[in-house]
């Protein structure tokens, strides 16, 4: 298995793995809406993106971060959006692997860390993040104001 920054020719097996991830997050199927939205955060630079790719080149896992900053810090911080492994590659460190790859990024970058938000429910996610070195901060609180369609 080999981890590696996204780029643009893996956008059409990168959309099926995104899409896949939406379903996860019971959201509709809908791999032209993903290829566009893949495509727009490569081409504005505004994510990183990696990818796992196995020995036959295909691609079965990714994360994505968002770069934030923080005020106080002065800094700029990265926020782990989303990360997803295939089915049957899971339970073997690939999810490992991705989380040291974005360790390393916010390294290269001089940040100040990175953040990921999962829910209570998330057992495999919650224990393989406090696996990694994250730590809950559970003095703080979570606000949210989306727009209602």
């Amino acid at each position: 298995m080999i981890v590696r920054s996204v780029n643009i020719e893996d956008v059409a097996q990168l959309a099926i793995l995104f899409d896949a991830y939406r379903v996860f997050y019971q959201k509709k199927t809908d791999l032209k809406a993903a290829s566009n939205f893949l495509k727009e955060r490569i081409n504005n630079k505004d994510s990183e993106l990696f990818v796992c790719e196995n020995e036959e080149n295909i691609l079965v896992a990714f994360v994505q971060l968002y770069p934030l900053f923080s005020s106080t810090k002065m800094k700029k911080l990265w926020l782990l959006n989303d990360l997803y492994v295939e089915k049957h590659c899971r339970g073997k460190g690939i999810s490992v692997l991705l989380i040291d790859s974005a360790k390393a990024l916010v390294k290269a970058t001089n940040a100040c860390g990175m953040f990921l938000e999962t829910s209570k429910s998330n057992l495999v996610g919650n224990n393989l993040y406090s696996k990694t070195g994250f730590t809950l901060n559970d003095e703080a609180n979570y606000y949210e104001w989306l727009v209602t369609q």
